[in-house]
């Protein structure tokens, strides 16, 4: 098995392959080195006949809170976009397709913060398990532009997804259950476990009909158009960079991300200006 910096990965039980987001120090922020690691890690376990199903996760107090706002993203990225206004929404949306696209399903165990590129990456996976106390969502539409990957509308609905983008709030665990983001909610201390349990159950059935099966699922959601709105929303994305908006937090960003980031949310009272909340 390849030797990896950035993340973890073992075989809790017999055809369950698992890889854990390990930067706990940098709540599992989405750098290059991470998303490179991932997408390895995600096609070895496709190619390999003793893996049927890979469960993802995130070490320490959550999942992931999003792309590495300190990292230069447009650097050292994993695969060729190409290049233009709206690359980087492209390039991750294009990324989100190669996770859809493998064979083998894919389980999201998902656990405190889901934000942003973190919520994008867990819906790139074909079933998602949630604490119920995880906090899910897309506060960068604050202040930037709407997601690169616009599948909030096509998992939650309309109505949830409307309120979701225009307030950036998060959902709990047992929100996002009941919206249509995640299969179901644990207690967080169940998590693990259940999840594993899902996983041996999805690992029974033989890989040549289940890939079938998983296929069959993503080419329903395909004839509804949801490969071509998802390209489309990059366009969205991308447009978002041009407003003055946008411009100044990005700004802001380059002179400071924690500070940048608490000045966005402070007068919403969550995430980093939570109470309770700590770096």
């Amino acid at each position: 098995m390849a030797e990896y910096s950035a993340i973890l990965v073992d075989n809790p039980a017999p055809l369950v392959r698992r890889v854990t987001l390990n930067r706990p120090d940098k709540r599992n922020a989405l750098n290059n080195v991470v998303r490179s690691e991932l997408f390895s890690a995600l096609e070895a376990a496709d190619r390999d006949d003793e893996v049927r199903v890979t469960i993802l996760r995130g070490a320490g107090k959550c999942f992931s809170a999003g792309y590495d706002l300190g990292a230069n993203l447009s650097k050292g990225q994993p695969y060729h976009t190409a290049d233009g206004d709206g690359q980087w929404a492209r390039h991750v949306v294009e990324g989100w397709f190669r996770m859809w696209d493998l064979r083998k399903p894919i389980i999201a165990q998902v656990h405190g913060y889901c934000l942003a590129g973190g919520s994008e990456l867990a819906t790139a996976c074909d079933l998602v398990y949630v604490a119920e106390d995880a906090a899910i969502g897309y506060p960068p539409v604050r202040l930037m532009s709407p997601p690169d990957m616009q599948l909030y509308p096509w998992l939650c609905g309309m109505r949830q997804a409307m309120e979701l983008m225009l307030t950036g709030d998060s959902m709990s665990g047992i929100q996002a259950a009941e919206n249509g983001f995640a299969n179901r909610a644990y207690p967080a201390a169940d998590l693990e476990s259940e999840v594993l349990k899902i996983a041996l159950r999805v690992a029974k059935i033989p890989l040549e009909i289940q890939q079938l099966n998983k296929r069959g699922v993503h080419r329903a959601m395909e004839s509804m158009g949801m490969r071509q709105a998802l390209r489309a929303g990059t366009e969205l994305m991308a447009l978002g960079f041009h407003t003055n908006a946008t411009r100044e937090h990005l700004k802001e960003l380059s002179q400071g991300v924690s500070q940048a980031l608490t000045k966005r949310d402070e007068d919403y009272g969550d995430y980093r200006t939570g109470e309770g909340e700590t770096e």
